[in-house]
């Protein structure tokens, strides 16, 4: 019998992907997307039509506990995705980040233990553990979220780490350093370069050149939190999905011009730099408890990711609205 499983975020990047990649895997997939007005289900709208047909489509809202209890009835697990994730936005309007990153996450938790959920795959980030201050970053790290995003995300994690400490709820917290690939937003950094070069801008304007990020493919990213979900030694741990390698955002913009066998001016848009204080400097994964108890290393190079964003923006740039600077 398939086991049915719930993925909070669905019609987002890694949510859609993750529910693609469920589906191949034999499960039964009931996908929680937020409703509109236009029903639309996000990046799901876009998928192979057999898969997508394949879906169990739940429209809700995760800041509603009723409708998050009634999505997660009948499920063994709940992937948990749904958040807001744009760092710039959490600095204007932080209190929709509590609404939906903790009492989301809250609702998730909530309605899991009344119902005996047999596993929580939550969503981190490695935007919770700020400017690194050692080499590369375990799970024993310190928590330092340097933004109103990070913030939110950061208690999340506390409050899924205390509902298995205090309930034995079967928690498992992934935390993914920065992903990329195919249907990321247009405010992640890889997506704003490759669409200003696909636009014809002459100059590629960005915000700080100089942090370090780990980035990781997102097919990588999906095998992770699918490992995560399988392995019964994963509860109640932290899981870092990373690379162990780093690139500066200039040397990343380097990258992706040599691949697009362009050469584009590159200047610092003062609205895409963060606050003093707020940026992270430097990200990089150990991911040693990853392979040691869900088997799981990245498959793809940067370079293999960035050629297949790359190709799959060639044919989508126009669902983008990248800025266009021609002086």
């Amino acid at each position: 019998m398939k086991k049915r499983v719930l993925v909070t975020g669905a019609g987002g990047f890694i949510g859609s992907h993750l529910a693609e990649a469920l589906v191949k895997k034999g499960y039964e997939v009931r996908a929680f997307v937020h409703y509109n007005s236009f029903n639309s289900w996000g990046w799901i709208d876009r998928i192979d039509e057999e898969i997508k047909n394949s879906l169990e489509i739940f429209n809700g809202d995760i800041q509603d506990p009723h409708g998050v209890r009634k999505a997660m009835e009948g499920c063994e697990m709940v992937f948990h995705l749904a958040a807001l994730v744009g760092i710039p936005y959490s600095y204007r309007s932080p209190e929709s980040y509590v609404d939906t990153n903790i009492k989301g996450t809250l609702n998730i938790l909530q309605a899991a233990k009344e119902l005996g959920i047999k596993k929580i795959i939550q969503t981190s980030t490695s935007e919770v553990y700020g400017t690194a201050c050692r080499p590369s970053i375990n799970e024993q790290h310190r928590i330092n979220p340097q933004s109103p995003y990070a913030a939110t995300k950061a208690a999340a994690d506390f409050l899924t780490l205390a509902f298995y400490r205090s309930f034995n709820l079967p928690t498992v917290l992934m935390r993914p350093f920065n992903n990329y690939g195919p249907r990321q937003s247009a405010r992640a950094i890889i997506p704003t370069i490759i669409t200003q070069i696909l636009a014809g801008s002459k100059i590629i304007k960005i915000g700080s050149l100089y942090p370090e990020r780990d980035l990781v493919y997102v097919a990588d990213t999906v095998r992770g939190f699918i490992g995560g979900a399988e392995s019964k030694s994963a509860v109640g741990n932290i899981i870092n999905i990373g690379t162990n390698s780093t690139v500066t955002i200039r040397a990343l913009a380097g990258i992706i011009m040599k691949l697009m066998r362009v050469n584009k001016k590159i200047e610092i848009q003062k609205e895409r730099v963060r606050p003093k204080g707020s940026e992270v400097e430097r990200l990089k994964a150990d991911i040693t408890k990853a392979k040691k108890i869900i088997n799981w290393s990245p498959q793809y190079n940067l370079e293999q990711g960035l050629e297949k964003t790359i190709a799959w923006l060639r044919k989508n740039h126009h669902l983008y609205k990248p800025f266009i600077y021609n002086v």
